[in-house]
């Protein structure tokens, strides 16, 4: 929660259209990093946040479902949109769990 916190003052206060979310993922991930917290201290909220994240998608099927009457004159372009972005995504994670195997090979 903490982290949520200052992630939204950080969005408050700096002038750069990111989320809060972001602010405060990355505050975890370099307090993971830099040892400032360790991963047991995180480890049953974040397999809690795991066992119910099918959860957290009801909201914005039913926002989709909500919209449709919007959606249905445009379905293709949208379907687009998600095909490209969803091949982007998996292939910059590949490259990206690629380099980070590598680069942890060498040491």
């Amino acid at each position: 929660m903490v982290f949520a916190f200052v992630g939204e003052l950080l969005h408050h206060f700096i002038p750069l259209p990111i989320p809060a979310s972001i602010y405060g993922i990355l505050l975890l991930f370099f307090a993971l990093e830099f040892k400032l917290l360790k991963v047991k201290d995180i480890k049953e909220t974040s397999s809690f946040l795991i066992a119910i994240m099918p959860i957290m998608f009801l909201p914005p099927a039913v926002g989709i479902v909500e919209s449709w009457g919007l959606i249905r004159e445009a379905w293709l372009p949208y379907l687009l949109v998600i095909l490209v972005s969803t091949v982007v995504v998996m292939a910059v994670s590949g490259l990206v769990t690629q380099m980070i195997v590598r680069k942890g090979g060498r040491k």
